[in-house]
């Protein structure tokens, strides 16, 4: 595996207040929506793009957005030294502050190492950011610290190869972190004012680098975790564990997204070397959880062994959904059914997943074009646009790192440019980021 696996995703349909990207795949807003006709259909490197930031150090994490406020965090050092959480104004690209996190557990910086990669939250009164080394801390928006931990110190050490990569999740007074590695292993929940934990449950190691999320099941909020060869329900208020499914594995990148009415879509790939490639097949699918008297039950509708994701969710919108694989081939399901509409490929391969908004579906591809799709039965290009040209690419001197052994540095050199690692879409703009730069596009 790659430090691919531990890639910032996102979520398929737009949030609904319109300046509020909240977390982890944009989930959380409540109120308001961006309109298809407020968001550029075209661009270029020339034109379109209204501002640009500097970020120092290198970054996987999605930037999540409050009001006129962007945060976006990073690591920077050749042990990873130093966490940076950066404040961007969204109106003009300028960085309003920046503060910074020793690592209390240093390892080298490396491409095969998870690199700031969970994404943060944020309210209306905070944002609390969390890093691999265990170090969360919960700052203001105007950058005060309000609390601190290093979960290390409580819940590890980490034992982890690939670094850990699961962002959390939140509901309006806790933030939800996930801690699963090659030893004990746990689901953390924090309360967000004091940072204090209000329950813990244990997990069994694993290998894997996706997100929980919080879905409303039967009109309240559950933790859902699809990771490594389960998928689990806890109850947001204790950690009881509701319900667990276990016919499933390959489902180690990819985030549970909410279908409404307890249905949720569940991503699963082969892995590396083919590892999973069985239980991929019978993974890709729409699960729904249901409760009859005081028994869960959990269903899979349906699946499809023809799809497979990359590190991109799948996504749900408008009866239909869709996977997008590691060569850009993007395949559209009957929502109902399960059943192929149609099988394209685009122009490159997602390591962000798509967002869905009025009759567009957004394809933010790893080297930096940004294809949009029709919604709908018909596969339908309506534009390829640039981030960047490929005669200039952006310099991004954090990707140099010094990998041990041929394998490795051969690898490294097939990643050794630019990554589109995820975006946010709020009131007219599209917030696109790679490791080193974050891209305004309105």
């Amino acid at each position: 595996m790659t430090v691919a696996c531990c890639v910032a995703l996102l979520v398929a349909v737009v949030p609904a207040d319109s300046r509020q990207w909240p977390a982890f795949l944009g989930s959380g807003a409540t109120a308001g929506a961006v309109a298809e006709s407020q968001l550029p259909l075209e661009w270029s490197p020339e034109h379109g793009i209204s501002w640009q930031a500097e970020i120092p150090g290198h970054g996987q994490s999605s930037p999540v957005v409050w009001g006129d406020h962007v945060f976006v965090t990073s690591v920077e050092g050749p042990k990873k030294e130093t966490y940076h959480t950066l404040c961007v104004n969204l109106s003009t690209g300028q960085v309003e502050w920046a503060r910074d996190l020793a690592n209390s557990t240093p390892i080298d910086n490396s491409l095969y190492v998870s690199r700031a990669a969970p994404t943060p939250v944020v309210d209306a009164q905070r944002v609390v950011v969390f890093f691999e080394s265990g170090g969360c801390v919960a700052y203001s928006h105007s950058g005060e610290i309000l609390w601190t931990r290093d979960l290390a110190k409580d819940y590890g050490p980490f034992i982890a190869e690939f670094g850990l990569g699961a962002s959390p999740c939140q509901t309006d007074d806790r933030v939800y972190v996930l801690l699963e590695h090659d030893g004990p292993s746990h689901l953390v929940a924090l309360d967000k004012q004091t940072g204090q934990t209000v329950w813990q449950v244990d997990r069994t190691p694993r290998r894997s680098w996706s997100s929980p999320a919080v879905l409303d099941v039967g009109g309240a909020p559950q933790i859902v975790v699809s990771s490594a060869g389960s998928i689990d329900g806890y109850s947001t208020e204790t950690g009881e564990l509701l319900w667990t499914y276990n016919q499933v594995g390959g489902n180690t990148g990819t985030t549970p997204i909410d279908c409404g009415d307890g249905k949720f879509l569940v991503g699963a790939s082969a892995g590396q070397q083919g590892e999973n490639a069985e239980e991929a097949k019978i993974s890709n699918c729409l699960m729904q959880v249901s409760q009859e008297g005081t028994q869960w039950r959990v269903d899979k509708l349906w699946m499809n062994q023809e799809v497979s994701p990359s590190w991109a969710s799948p996504i749900m919108h408008q009866g239909l959904a869709y996977w997008i694989n590691r060569g850009g081939v993007v395949s559209c399901l009957d929502a109902n059914t399960g059943e192929m509409v149609y099988k394209e490929r685009s122009k490159q391969s997602c390591w962000a997943t798509p967002i869905a908004v009025g009759e567009r579906i957004y394809l933010f591809g790893k080297d930096g074009v940004v294809s949009v799709l029709a919604s709908g039965r018909e596969f339908k290009l309506l534009a390829e646009n640039a981030l960047w040209s490929a005669d200039d690419p952006p310099l991004d001197a954090s990707l140099q790192t010094q990998e041990k052994g041929e394998q490795r540095q051969r690898a490294a050199a097939m990643f050794g440019g630019a990554t589109l690692y995820g975006a946010a879409i709020v009131d007219q703009a599209i917030i696109a980021r790679i490791g080193n730069r974050l891209y305004c596009i309105q």
